[in-house]
């Protein structure tokens, strides 16, 4: 007995790291794609970003060329309760993060123009930093004044009517699906500018793309499931509420996370 259940064990590991080799190979065909799609495209996201009248065609070319990612990747999304985004609003959107193609997905599943919050070491990135010269938002989170600058930034895009990504968890948790403590950034703004906040949550995402090594972690084509829950009015809300609201958002999320686990 001891015998076969050492072998078992043997052997899903060798199907474990078979997996993750093969998930390499996949992580290097999707880089490729959006290198090479980068590229062509590059010299219309340096007409439409570079002038803040045309960051709408830039916002409509990135939802087409992450899309057509996707599908030469052979990701497909599910996303639930679309009907809570209403035209015209602003929203402060708070998802969880668990993998970069949350933000590639992102595009998938807003249709209407926003910006989003991300690390300043992808403004370093060469051609890649186009979407962070003008258009997004960067914030070295060292720097108190760069955050403060950073989320000044966002202040303005809001009262510009656009909505604004930020992951309150600031950056992805070492133990996906599990959530990171979430931070007050988000919810200040929110509250500030009395806009409302819908929390998402993004259920496979770290399956299809795994946060580790070249080979090794879960890589590879499925479903990305999400759910985009009912936005939180924050009208007459206080900073003395920024606590409340940040438990509640983490609460929401965190219980579908734990559902979905369940199922």
């Amino acid at each position: 007995m001891h015998s076969d259940g050492s072998f078992l064990i043997y052997l899903r590991a060798q199907m474990k790291k078979i997996k993750e080799i093969l998930g390499g190979f996949w992580k290097i065909y999707v880089f490729l794609w959006f290198t090479i799609l980068l590229l062509i495209l590059y010299p219309f996201y340096l007409a439409f970003l570079l002038t803040e009248k045309h960051f709408n065609k830039g916002f409509n070319l990135l939802r087409f060329h992450t899309g057509l990612l996707m599908y030469l990747s052979g990701i497909f999304i599910s996303v639930k309760n679309r009907h809570y985004i209403k035209k015209g609003q602003a929203y402060v959107i708070t998802p969880n993060h668990s993998s970069f193609l949350d933000i590639i997905i992102l595009y998938q599943t807003f249709t209407q123009y926003f910006v989003f919050m991300g690390k300043k070491s992808l403004a370093t990135v060469p051609v890649f930093n186009i979407f962070f010269k003008k258009m997004n938002i960067p914030v070295d989170r060292r720097s108190a004044r760069d955050g403060k600058r950073s989320m000044d930034r966002c202040g303005k895009e809001l009262e510009k009517g656009h909505s604004v990504v930020m992951f309150p968890e600031g950056t992805i948790s070492a133990k996906v699906p599990e959530l990171l403590k979430f931070k007050n950034g988000a919810f200040k703004l929110a509250i500030e500018k009395q806009i409302p906040v819908i929390p998402i949550t993004f259920f496979t995402n770290y399956k299809r793309l795994e946060m580790a090594g070249l080979f090794s972690g879960k890589a590879g084509p499925g479903i990305a499931k999400a759910v985009i829950h009912e936005p939180i009015p924050t009208i007459g809300m206080t900073e003395e509420d920024v606590p409340t609201l940040r438990d509640q958002v983490f609460h929401i999320i965190n219980e579908e996370l734990k559902n979905y686990a369940n199922k």
